[in-house]
This record gives structure tokens, sequence and C-alpha cells, in this order.
């Protein structure tokens, strides 16, 4: 199971948020594939991704690109987020040509991961396919949907509820803008999988429907991971 899979959201505010992680199996192709892992991160880079990072050094957002490549590990798992199908889709197909012999998987909804495999010429049929069936639980102790559609960005929970009704209450102030206050939201997210243009837009979104309540509502939609 891996941590991009709990985004909450609808189709259409979550149709343009997807995630490439790499990693290499432990006892398995392990040692040795520290270059192999910068590799995909300088590929996936050169295609303006909204964040990348490896959880052993941070994301793009607070440390540079070279800095993360450079210190990346045997055991590091790396991350870049797209708002860009397209992008994806040239992104897995020069994985593909490129052959590194790392696990590469792809996170976001079910026919975005799906069409965007086929059409970078991988095969029909994923050998693997992860999927979240959402919060169980005393979920009335949840914050609203809205709050649960940022701080689910971060799959470590390191976005907290408080911080996104503040970045919320900010912006009605005036003393900062949607991006300004997505980009505050992103930096916990040490592993660089949060979508700060995504954030953006649903904190844009919150703003103009303030109040921010504290209660849950609504359904999430499930998201797929496709290895």
């Amino acid at each position: 199971m891996t941590h991009t899979l709990h985004r909450q959201g609808i189709p259409e505010n979550l149709g343009d948020d997807y995630v490439i992680l790499a990693m290499s199996a432990k006892g398995i192709n392990e040692a040795g594939s520290a270059e192999k892992l910068r590799e995909v991160l300088r590929l996936a880079l050169r295609h303006e991704p909204v964040n990348a990072g490896d959880m052993k050094t941070g994301n793009i957002l607070e440390k540079t690109a070279e800095e993360i490549i450079e210190r990346v590990t045997d055991t590091s798992i790396v991350h870049v987020v797209f708002n860009d199908l397209d992008a994806v889709v040239q992104v897995l197909g020069e994985l593909k040509s490129a052959d590194l012999g790392v696990s590469i998987v792809i996170s976001g909804l079910f026919s975005g991961t799906r069409e965007c495999c086929q059409s970078a010429g991988l095969e029909l049929a994923p050998h693997t396919v992860e999927y979240s069936l959402g919060v169980w639980g005393a979920k009335e102790r949840l914050p609203d949907e809205q709050v649960l559609q940022l701080s689910t960005m971060c799959g470590h929970g390191m976005v907290s509820f408080n911080l996104v009704t503040r970045m919320v209450e900010e912006m009605a102030a005036g003393r900062l803008t949607s991006e300004e206050a997505a980009l505050q939201l992103a930096e916990p997210c040490v592993c660089g999988i949060f979508n700060p243009a995504r954030a953006a837009r649903l904190l844009r979104e919150m703003a103009s429907n303030e109040p921010v309540s504290g209660r849950r509502h609504g359904t999430a939609c499930l998201r797929g991971a496709e290895l």
C-alpha cells in the first residue's frame, strides 16, 4: 500500500492530480539502485512537475532539485507530482525506454492511470492494482470534507487540519493568495507528494464558501495505484 492513495475528493477535482513514485525492492535490487532512482528524478523533472521529492531530504519547494538528487540513496523512495496527463504519459514512456529496473508506481484515478499506461505503450492489464477503501471508524471526529481534500494530499499526515483552516482565514483576510497558502501547506509534506496546484484551486473554493465546518460531509472518491 502506498501513502499516495488516500487523497479525498471527487473525479472533477482529482482529474489533474497524479503521483509517480519509484523505489527498489529490499533484498532484491536495492544494492546499487541509488543512481537508477536519481535518473528517475532527472527524467521526470524535465517535464515540469508541480512537486517532487525524497522523504530522506525533502521536496523541491524547500530544497533544490540538485540537492535532492545528490542525496538519494539505495533505500530512497522518490516522488513526482503532475497535474498534466500528457506529461505523465511522456514520463512513463521515457521510463519504459530507460528500463532502469526499479519499481514505478503511478497513483491517481483509475481511469486516468489506465489511460496513461496505455498511451505510454505499457501493458493493457497492469500486474498490480492497489486502492484505498476510505476512512473507517469514528468519522464524526474528522473535519469537513473540504479540509480533508487538502490534508490527505500528504499521505503521512504532516499537513494538519488546523493549518488548512488557518490558510483559508489568511486568504479571507487578504494576507495570502491561494498560491502562497498552497505552498505553505505543501512545505510540511517532506516526500513531495502534495499537489500545490490542486491545493490552490481547492483553497479558492473554500475561501468563497466560508465558513469551513469542523464536521465531515460527503463521500470520498476512490483512487488507485497501478504498478
